[in-house]
């Protein structure tokens, strides 16, 4: 019995004499021999085994045989080595998951991905996950696609240097799947503007947008109180208009499903770049537009509870207008108005003898250039630097639009326009557009 001792471990001595302790007193029919089972935490087959052993070879059939004894599941050493390899010379950076994912498609390593983990965590490569916190319960997905988007910014080094960029991506909530990802310098309205627009004229108009407290979204009187809705954003003056409901989040849990999206893009974007050697902002951009966005929507896009679609038609032609910064001016005795620092002068209109004392609206458009409407009407357009763009410019464009329209247009011989009547058409479109 002694010699046995030596060659275990202390804790694996005391757990085997607590074994014998209760299976003596099974056999002394103190206890029975399931609560012995019981009192082991096995099953009262094994409690049968054990006793057996322990009659045919007393102390010593009580130790674990299988001590000192190489798996038959050993992985080899030196394929270990070559994994553990891999992430130290290319795959430093990235996560177990991303880099489990690696070893499968490219290098043909099988192995699962607990293995993987617990052989990182066991070299050091890897720490240790931290404990959970609290249970929470998850809550349901929206059935239907176009029902629920996820918005949100995220400020991280994305290229491994000391260049910081915010990442805005935008998700459905029924099925995950990213419908806009754009690295740019800084979130604001006329960044999350520009991909609102996108969603909606690729995917068309979705009914609520789930957002941060962020100040371009919402004003919130008092630092993490509750959000004021009624002295509206810029964004939420234009969502207001498109008809879509705005849903504040009061914590990162509430906004579980983007946060964790957010935590695979940190895990995974900043790694791909590096792999593809992407170090600028146009050239990230387009990985992101051209291949990652496709890749990372054929891993993670969930089906959806229910077939159809939330999405409606967008109206594109008041996109434009609708998505623009809006300031409401009052036109000067001179038909001026003063917008970002610039004087825009107005031109005369023929439905009405002087604008002065009116009340327009200047948009500043997501391309830069501003226009002011009073109404229904787009009283005139400027370039980004205040300069008007010519009518004469517009009257062209509406001239060759009217043409490309008549001449796609086919007409039996008996009906065909003669050329005179058509130039007469457009020079009436032209005086018109003028």
């Amino acid at each position: 019995m002694q010699r046995s001792m030596e060659n275990y471990p202390r804790a694996a001595v005391e757990r085997t004499m607590k074994t014998q302790e209760v299976i003596l007193r099974a056999m002394a029919k103190k206890i029975n021999w399931w609560q012995a089972a019981e009192i082991l935490g096995i099953s009262d087959r094994q409690m049968r085994r054990w006793r057996e052993r322990y009659e045919e070879e007393g102390y010593d059939g009580l130790m674990d045989r299988r001590r000192g004894k190489p798996s038959v599941r050993r992985v080899p050493m030196e394929q270990v080595e070559r994994m553990l390899g891999l992430y130290r010379e290319k795959y430093f950076d990235l996560n177990v998951r991303h880099f489990h994912e690696k070893l499968r498609e490219e290098h043909g390593i099988e192995w699962s991905y607990t293995w993987v983990k617990l052989a990182l965590q066991g070299a050091g490569l890897v720490a240790k996950g931290r404990k959970r916190g609290v249970h929470r319960r998850r809550r349901e997905r929206r059935p239907l696609p176009g029902m629920l988007l996820h918005i949100d910014g995220s400020r991280h080094q994305w290229f491994q240097d000391e260049r910081w960029y915010d990442l805005i991506v935008i998700l459905d909530d029924a099925t995950s799947e990213i419908y806009y990802a754009q690295l740019v310098e800084e979130e604001s309205t006329a960044t999350v503007m520009a991909a609102i627009r996108e969603v909606v004229e690729r995917k068309g108009l979705f009914c609520a947008l789930y957002s941060d407290r962020g100040s371009h979204f919402w004003l919130t009187p008092k630092a993490g109180g509750k959000v004021d809705p009624h002295p509206v954003t810029q964004l939420g003056r234009a969502l207001r208009d498109l008809g879509v409901q705005m849903i504040p989040a009061y914590s990162p849990q509430a906004r579980g499903r983007s946060e964790r999206n957010f935590g695979t893009w940190q895990g995974r974007l900043p790694q791909e770049l590096r792999l593809h050697k992407i170090t600028t902002l146009a050239e990230a951009n387009h990985f992101l537009h051209a291949h990652y966005v496709a890749e990372f929507n054929r891993r993670f896009q969930v089906p959806a509870a229910q077939r159809g679609t939330a999405f409606t038609a967008s109206p594109r032609r008041n996109l434009d207008l609708i998505l623009s910064l809006q300031f409401e001016r009052t036109v000067a005795r001179d038909n001026t108005v003063s917008v970002q620092n610039l004087t825009l002068q107005i031109d005369k209109v023929s439905w009405r003898g002087t604008l002065t004392g009116c009340k327009v609206i200047a948009h500043q458009h997501l391309d830069g250039t501003l226009s002011i409407t009073h109404g229904p009407r787009r009283l005139v357009h400027y370039t980004s630097q205040g300069t008007p763009i010519t009518t004469t410019s517009a009257a062209q464009a509406v001239e060759k639009t009217l043409r490309g329209k008549v001449q796609k247009r086919t007409f039996p011989p008996h009906l065909e326009i003669p050329q005179t009547t058509r130039d007469s058409h457009f020079a009436t479109a032209t005086t018109a557009a003028g």
